[in-house]
């Protein structure tokens, strides 16, 4: 693994789950930890109802703009976490795959998006542990 590990959020559209994972570890990680993400088939925009639930927490990720997935993306990241991107999701050997089954917060409203963004911090923070204390 790298001296400061390369982390990759990957989801079909790149615009919830992957950016509200990007955006926590981010901000959780301080500097200790690479974040990228990326989509399958990338939307024009990131989901508003996943930038509110991260506005709540004084996050802010209107400004993102959802990424192509790229073989080099993957070959320069040292954990590939996927959400959903299914057979999309190119495998290197030597890289760590995680799969985070989550519910997509696609057209859903901030009220249920908010479970999920709890659910991706939980995970972001055992993640982040394990990387940097582990």
């Amino acid at each position: 693994m790298s001296a400061v590990p390369v982390v990759l959020f990957v989801c079909v559209h790149n615009a919830g789950r992957s950016q509200l994972a990007a955006a926590l570890l981010h901000h959780h990680g301080l500097g200790r930890v690479t974040v990228r993400s990326a989509g399958s088939q990338p939307a024009e925009a990131v989901n508003p109802a996943a930038a509110a639930a991260l506005a709540e927490w004084g996050l802010d990720i209107t400004a993102a703009i959802p990424a192509r997935l790229s073989a080099a993306d993957v070959a320069a990241a040292d954990v590939v976490i996927t959400m959903g991107c299914g057979d999309a999701c190119p495998v290197f050997p030597g890289k760590r795959y995680l799969d985070w089954q989550l519910d997509d917060p696609a057209g859903l409203p901030v009220e249920q998006v908010r479970p999920i963004r709890d659910d991706i911090d939980r995970r972001v923070r055992a993640l982040l542990a394990e990387l940097i204390d582990g």
